[in-house]
């Protein structure tokens, strides 16, 4: 069976398991143009906001679910 056809068959068979593909595309980052950019932007990040962003996904996260807090 040509590859055309399998990946049709396979496509159909995760469609009738309630399955949907989906594809994502993400910067690579063993380009070297990816990472410098990457550098850049984070070097150019507010260490206040970040330490805020950051404080307050640490109290989100240790909601009272009877567990201790990780």
């Amino acid at each position: 069976m040509p590859a055309a056809e399998r990946m049709k068959a396979m496509r159909e068979r995760r469609r009738v398991q309630g399955l949907r593909e989906v594809r994502l595309n993400v910067p690579d980052a063993r380009s070297r143009t990816v990472r410098r950019r990457m550098a850049a932007e984070v070097a150019a990040l507010n260490p206040d906001a970040e330490s805020e962003a950051l404080d307050w996904i640490e109290r989100v996260s240790e909601f009272d679910d009877g567990d201790e807090a990780r």
